[in-house]
């Protein structure tokens, strides 16, 4: 099977969040299962510079407010997955990050950077840029490359069969009406039972009415979409779509996140020797100039400093986790970015707690890779959270995560409720409302197993026994295309 997939971002070159990280290993996933697969990506400064371009596919031309626009076919370093490069200097070739420039302003240009992307897509699926390669299905991930499905059935004869995967609903692509003209669509398709929305146009719109297929990144995802709570004011889109709409949890890449083979922490280990763990939390602890304290449980987040994130939950709570007697002298390592006044809040902390408290601005993966091996737990109180990939990384490394049961988090981790306890079954902590006592009441508990040994070990020991490989989710992405092709 034929299959192309399109996005914004790819792990290692480009990276703002999860969506490059499953971009990154599901094609590698899929090749493996026996597909033949390909990636279309923009070329954005390291992506050109990371995918050696090994023929030029065709020269498109002047295009989308670009001069000269060429797609290049070359091969990521590594996996050698073939990728299709949208070399188009004019849109592309710029600092920041795929959306923003490095003042966190969005590009005023984003409408043609994606439309393009999304536009190459569909003529590659018809056929027409590359006669050597026709994909069977076009597989478009978030807003960025959503356009891509409205494209295609556009066409008058069937192209490839779409796929669209939401990984964040609440990011959805919206522009002004004036600026619909830019996307070089018939005008049939900007009414409400299209791309309008609200007097605008929506990207993420486009993928839900237009694809063939829709999936989110987990089962619950899928289901709480579809309400009004956290549909985003697409809950009647989704739910229109009835029965095409699915949840395929996300896996992580055994290979890059392996304790045991890790060069990036300070001491491999794993579930049989969990020595080289103890050696991780020390060093981190002397990393971020916390207290050097085997007896004290470090809490961790690796995360984007964000509402969505549930983290003004975590800044609430902390004080009582610092002041509680039963706390054990608690310690928390932040890692990331985002609103500059939670970044403020935990520098506070930090500096009201030196010992206790430590904050690393801005997303560094090895460090990151550090973090998650060296803390005893994570915390993820999101309010939301399609999938969540850190978790998964937390219990591949023995890393107990404490979560709101949410979306992917409810997905994936087992709360260790007495029943769970006593049928082994348990892998954290997980808590409900979206509030500072749930969360509160939830990291004691988690102080409250620390404190038992052979408990902890077997939390532990049984997250790292999970399979969250992308192996069982390439095979149900597999079965997905089958039904889209038939029924498209």
């Amino acid at each position: 099977m034929r299959v192309l997939h399109v996005a914004a971002e790819i792990f290692p070159l480009v990276k703002t969040g999860g969506l490059a990280d499953v971009v990154g290993a599901l094609p590698q996933a899929l090749v493996a299962a026996g597909a033949d697969v390909r990636l279309l990506l923009p070329g954005l400064p390291a992506i050109v510079a990371g995918v050696k371009p090994e023929k030029t596919v065709c020269v498109i031309g002047a295009v989308f407010g670009a001069g000269q626009v060429t797609l290049r076919l070359g091969k990521m370093a590594g996996s050698g997955v073939q990728v299709y490069v949208i070399d188009a200097p004019y849109l592309y070739q710029r600092p920041g990050n795929p959306y923003q420039g490095a003042d966190g302003s969005e590009w005023s240009d984003n409408v043609q950077r994606f439309a393009l992307l999304g536009w190459v897509a569909a003529h590659l699926a018809a056929g027409e840029f590359d006669p050597d390669w026709t994909p069977e299905v076009l597989h478009a991930h978030d807003w960025h490359a959503a356009m891509g499905c409205a494209y295609v059935a556009c066409r008058p004869v069937t192209s490839s069969a779409t796929v669209f995967t939401v990984h964040n609903l609440a990011y959805q692509g919206v522009f002004p009406v004036d600026d619909f003209h830019l996307l070089h669509l018939p005008s049939r398709v900007m009414v409400p039972g299209g791309l309008e929305y609200h007097g605008q146009f929506s990207f993420m719109k486009a993928g839900l009415k237009y694809a063939h297929r829709v999936t989110t990144v987990s089962p619950s995802y899928a289901r709480e979409i579809a309400t009004d709570e956290f549909g985003c004011g697409l809950d009647g889109v989704i739910r229109a779509r009835g029965a095409q709409v699915c949840g395929i949890l996300n896996g992580i890449d055994g290979v890059v996140w392996n304790p045991a083979a890790d060069s990036l922490i300070d001491a491999q280990y794993s579930s049989a020797l969990l020595g080289g763990k103890a050696q991780c939390k020390q060093a981190l602890q002397q990393e971020m100039c916390l207290k050097v304290d085997a007896t004290a449980p470090v809490f961790a987040v690796v995360s984007r400093l964000t509402s969505q994130k549930g983290l003004d939950l975590l800044l609430s709570a902390l004080p009582a986790l610092m002041e509680d007697s039963r706390s054990s002298g608690a310690q928390l390592v932040i890692q990331g970015s985002g609103d500059l006044a939670l970044e403020s809040a935990f520098a506070a902390a930090a500096k009201a707690h030196p010992e206790r408290v430590a904050v690393r601005l801005g997303y560094d993966e090895p460090q990151a890779h550090r973090v998650i091996a060296g803390a005893d737990a994570i915390v993820i109180p999101s309010r939301f959270e399609p999938c969540g990939l850190t978790q998964l990384y937390a219990l591949r490394y023995g890393t107990v995560p404490v979560v709101r049961g949410v979306g992917g988090l409810a997905d994936t981790v087992v709360d260790a409720s007495p029943d769970a306890v006593r049928t082994d079954t348990a892998t954290g902590f997980i808590f409900g409302p979206a509030t500072a006592t749930a969360l509160g009441q939830a990291l004691i508990r988690t102080v409250e197993s620390y404190r038992d040994p052979a408990a902890w070990r077997c939390l532990m020991v049984r997250g790292m026994a999970q399979d969250f490989s992308w192996s069982s989710s390439a095979g149900s992405y597999l079965s997905l295309y089958e039904d889209a092709i038939r029924n498209r």
